[in-house]
């Protein structure tokens, strides 16, 4: 599940009557979030980051966690089960920083950690950190450096290292707890780590986006989990393709790097109650984004017409633009007959596919994109955390356990058994390349 600021993912969240203003600053929040999707079985929550303000704050929300790690680390001590994956720029944050970080999460949580490694391209955040915006070739060759020294961090204290001998005087074996010294051409680190390994071992690393040669080579070298932004069962059916593909020709099992695409769900006892909720919460955003949704569908749009459908000349000359991947639903739920706002009312263009309506719904878009191969997973974002997150738990997740295609259990007590993916310590043994020593 996503986690992001509080209030949900749906425009003005924050302004919901049953919502807390305040949240953006609340911990307690986000606990009370994160026990709900624990009860639900989730595998894990992901914290998206956006180290800079946006514009338009003034009746926007920051749409940012205040800091993952900190957020995480107070949430992992009100839960048991649910992993956290938190996202962190390789492009300014040192290697040693992500690896002592994301450790020490993982031992706090007791092995339910997970590192989404990013780059950064945005001229905003690198004003943040002082620095220029690098090439994208530098950007990802820097990322390469920077997962294998983390690695290489992560391994070196050994499994067995901790001695802990009261009787003996003896701490650690300091044979197994040695300096990495990689020096690669952006980063580098002496090492060793001082924490120990966690019961996953060390972190999940996940990466996330669109299927970029880049991207796919970090992908299929490092990652076991792929956060994914698709519309359609083709495009993410072809795109998980890509990325299984890439960890074959790394060398690694395809099946050990599990693909998810994202969800938006508002959860209603009927689909014209969902629409109204989502209208009464985001009415003005809806208004500002007929032209847009015209030039998805190829045809001009008045915001005089919003409260009508498609004329049959419209609908006639309707279709779906090849530039924008949601051309394609949008104009499926253009034919169903909705007026215009109600079109813009299912999410047509939001970030990731969105479900409104009853159980039976979201769940079968669910059940349909798994059962065609175009996810083993999928990571939902709410449209408003207070009371959809308890919707989505109570009346979605049980209709997918019946039909047998959700969990009714945790598999186990850490990220890496609830995901199935297998162990590892250190770096990858059969990967060659990147930082030297």
């Amino acid at each position: 599940m996503s986690l992001v600021d509080g209030y949900g993912n749906l425009n003005n969240a924050w302004r919901a009557p049953q919502v807390d203003p305040s949240n953006y600053a609340n911990i307690e929040a986000n606990v009370r979030y994160a026990q709900a999707a624990e009860r639900g079985k989730f595998a894990f929550l992901f914290t998206p980051d956006f180290p800079a303000v946006r514009p338009g704050v003034e009746h926007t929300t920051i749409s940012n966690i205040i800091d993952p790690m900190i957020a995480l680390t107070a949430v992992s001590q009100a839960t048991s089960h649910i992993g956290f994956v938190a996202t962190g720029s390789t492009t300014f944050q040192e290697p040693f920083n992500h690896a002592r970080q994301f450790k020490a999460l993982d031992v706090l949580s007791h092995g339910r950690a997970g590192w989404n490694a990013v780059t950064t391209s945005d001229p905003a955040v690198a004003a943040n950190y002082g620095k220029p915006v690098a090439e994208r070739s530098e950007r990802y060759e820097r990322a390469h450096e920077s997962i294998q020294i983390v690695q290489a961090l992560w391994g070196s204290w050994g499994k067995d290292a901790w001695i802990k001998d009261q009787a003996s005087g003896q701490f650690i074996d300091s044979s197994k707890l040695q300096p990495i010294n990689l020096q690669g051409k952006y980063v580098a680190s002496r090492g060793p780590l001082g924490i120990p390994p966690s019961e996953q071992g060390q972190p999940v690393i996940f990466t996330s986006g669109g299927p970029s040669p880049h991207l796919l080579s970090i992908a299929g070298r490092y990652a076991s989990g792929f956060i994914a932004e698709v519309w359609t069962i083709e495009e993410a059916r072809a795109q998980r393709a890509m990325v299984r593909k890439a960890a074959e020709e790394a060398g690694r099992d395809p099946d050990e790097i599990k693909y998810f695409a994202g969800l938006m769900t508002t959860v209603a006892p009927t689909v014209r109650e969902g629409l109204d909720r989502r209208i009464a919460i985001a009415g003005e955003v809806l208004e500002a984004r007929v032209p847009h949704l015209g030039g998805m569908l190829g045809i001009p749009l008045d915001r005089n017409q919003l409260d009508q459908p498609l004329t049959r000349e419209q609908l006639s000359a309707a279709h779906a633009s090849p530039m924008d991947p949601r051309s394609e639903p949008a104009l499926k739920v253009a034919r169903e007959g909705w007026t215009i706002r109600d079109i813009l009312a299912h999410g047509v263009i939001d970030y990731h596919p969105t479900t409104v309506g009853p159980a039976a719904v979201h769940a079968d878009h669910l059940q349909e994109w798994f059962e065609a191969g175009a996810a083993d997973g999928f990571w939902v974002s709410p449209d408003i955390y207070e009371d959809g997150i308890d919707a989505f738990v109570d009346e979605v997740v049980p209709l997918l356990q019946q039909r047998g295609v959700y969990p009714t259990d945790y598999a186990g007590t850490t990220l890496r058994e609830n995901l199935g993916v297998p162990e590892q310590y250190g770096p990858d043994p059969r990967l060659t390349g990147g930082a030297q020593a």
